[in-house]
């Protein structure tokens, strides 16, 4: 036996299976995002090769301070389990960048803006019982101490 779709029907699923396609290829494009841009929760401050991924930056400097030390100063330790859990804007995967990853927010510290002219930690650790750090005033890289108390800037990823 065979079946004969009539024309009408054969038209309306098509349309339906287009627009449906359409969706979706607008919905990939939609997610590229340039240097700037306020998304995600922050502003974006990396795009990878393809556009669709990259980095973002909280607008403001990690709030509190570690224990003994002033406002917006934490210990690498301290700084960590901020970014970790920091919830703002509904996200909550914020982290502390890596020192590429902060070297990357150096780069593009006037397109995120609010920076302070000091130094802000990374996660990464250059030996025990010190980590790096970059100094935002001129684009240096230090081994501190973790004890030591700096600036933090948490991150995601998209």
């Amino acid at each position: 036996m065979k079946l004969i779709a009539k024309p009408h029907f054969a038209r309306l699923w098509m349309i339906i299976f287009f627009t449906g396609l359409s969706m979706v290829s607008n919905a990939a494009s939609s997610v590229a995002a340039k240097i700037g841009d306020n998304f995600g929760g922050g502003v974006v401050y990396y795009v990878d090769g393809s556009g669709q991924h990259g980095l973002i930056a909280s607008k403001t400097d990690l709030r509190g301070h570690s224990y003994g030390k002033d406002e917006g100063l934490f210990t690498w330790n301290d700084a960590k389990t901020g970014c970790n859990k920091l919830v703002s804007n509904g996200y909550r995967d914020w982290f502390l960048p890596n020192l590429w990853q902060l070297n990357q927010l150096y780069r593009n510290r006037v397109a995120v803006g609010g920076f302070a002219a000091s130094f802000y930690w990374s996660s990464s650790e250059s030996t025990a019982g010190d980590a790096w750090l970059q100094y935002f005033r001129n684009g240096g890289k230090y081994q501190y101490n973790e004890a030591d108390a700096n600036r933090v800037r948490a991150v995601r990823t998209f």
